[in-house]
């Protein structure tokens, strides 16, 4: 099991509930950006860090290298949110948020479409494989 597979599942529900409290004030169809910066004020409101940009270390067979990776927003050092305001998700996204936390080691993510009319049809929650097993 990932070491942090419980502190991010836990933490699921109080992210998600960030989010819909800044879809209830923002409502849907704004930009992407603008639903990044009001849900990491709401999650530290709520007393939780967040981050949207870190030095993440690659390696691919004998090369490796230092990368600054640009996500949408990483809550706590253990769970990833991948923000969207559009029409469809499709799996291209969920796929993005999956290799991102594989590069983060991150076990759990949130896929959010905050251009849904009802927020709560618009998350996913994703798991990295084997994150979840003892």
């Amino acid at each position: 099991m990932h070491p942090l597979f419980h502190k991010a599942d836990a933490l699921s529900g109080d992210v998600i509930g960030a989010a819909i409290e800044v879809h209830r004030d923002k409502g849907p169809g704004l930009l992407e950006s603008i639903y990044e910066r009001c849900l990491i004020h709401e999650l530290s409101l709520r007393g939780h860090s967040s981050v949207n940009q870190k030095l993440v270390r690659i390696t691919y067979k004998d090369l490796t290298f230092d990368e600054p990776l640009r996500f949408d927003v990483l809550v706590n050092d253990c769970l990833l949110i991948e923000a969207k305001s559009v029409e469809k998700i499709l799996p291209i996204h969920k796929a993005q948020l999956l290799s991102y936390m594989k590069l983060l080691n991150v076990p759990v993510g949130l896929l959010i479409n905050f251009h849904e009319a009802v927020l709560r049809n618009g998350i996913s929650r994703l798991i990295l494989p084997g994150s979840n097993l003892s």
